[in-house]
This record gives C-alpha cells, structure tokens and sequence, in this order.
C-alpha cells in the first residue's frame, strides 16, 4: 500500500463545518449551558428566577413547575438562543472586542427584565426583586453574550484572516 492512498484513514480530511453551523451550535451549547447554571444558581438560592419562567407564558400542567419542566426549559432557551446568536452574527460579527459580547448580554438582561416582563406573570418588575437575584442574573446575560459574542467574532475574524492570505 502506498502512504498517499486516499482509502487509508489517516489520509482522509474530516470536512470543515460551515460558519452557519458553528453559530448554530454556539447558540444552542451556550443557551443550554448558561440556563444550566442559572438553574443550578437558583437551586443554590442566588437568585429567585428559573429556566422555568419561559414556560409561564404557556397554560401547562404543574409538572412546569418541577425538575422535568427546568430540563425542558433549559432545552427551549438553547433553541431560542439559536435565534439570538443568529441576530449576533448578521449584526456584530465583525466586532473583535470582547465588550460588545457583555453589552450584547447586557442588552438582553434588559430586554427580558424590561421589555419582556409583562409576558411572565410570577417575574417580580426589576425593582421588587432581590440584589442578590439582580446580579447573578445580570451576570449569567453578560457572561452568556460574551461567550455567544466573542466564540462568533472569534470565529468569523479567523476564517476572514484567513481566507486573505
């Protein structure tokens, strides 16, 4: 057998995923990991708010309420933050700077907290939650955009870096 022969494994070249892919999946791994800390900070009582909230909106049995509905919403804001990674990259992807990814996770502590409240029933307005449940929230949102954020820029800069040479 020849060392170039292309039936031979360590001759083979894994195909590289596409760009669009990689913010998919950074979307989705971020939403899940970020909502997965946020859960366990509210178990460990740093904050009052769950992953849960998104599915107060919805009329559903109290099994919402439980474990299995925490893992569902966990599994739904990774989906949605699909979404917003994609928003990310059609508008900041050119930004190298990792402080657009806070201030983009900054933005959306503020959109859900502000904006969006109304939609949850049970979410307190801003200022009749606790300080403690203020900042462990505001600080997931910013290490959430800046993950989102920064793995994108990072990823698209790269490929454009070198794509020119």
């Amino acid at each position: 057998m020849k060392e170039d022969d292309p039936r031979l494994e360590q001759n083979k070249r894994e195909k590289p995923v596409s760009q669009m892919g990689k913010v998919i999946s950074t979307g989705f791994i971020g939403g899940v990991f970020w909502s997965f800390l946020a859960y366990v900070a509210s178990i460990l009582n740093y904050t009052e708010i769950k992953p849960s909230l998104i599915l107060q909106p919805i009329a559903l049995g109290d099994w919402k309420n439980g474990t299995l509905g925490e893992f569902i919403s966990i599994v739904l804001i990774g989906v949605i933050s699909i979404g917003v990674a994609l928003v990310y990259f059609a508008v900041l992807k050119r930004f190298t700077s990792m402080w657009i990814g806070i201030a983009y996770g900054a933005a959306l502590w503020g959109l859900v907290f502000f904006i969006l409240n109304p939609m949850f029933p049970d979410l307190k307005m801003i200022f009749e939650l606790p300080r403690g449940t203020i900042v462990t929230t505001v600080c997931i949102y910013i290490l959430y955009g800046l993950f989102v954020g920064y793995s994108i820029s990072f990823d698209y800069n790269e490929l454009n870096t070198n794509n020119e040479n």
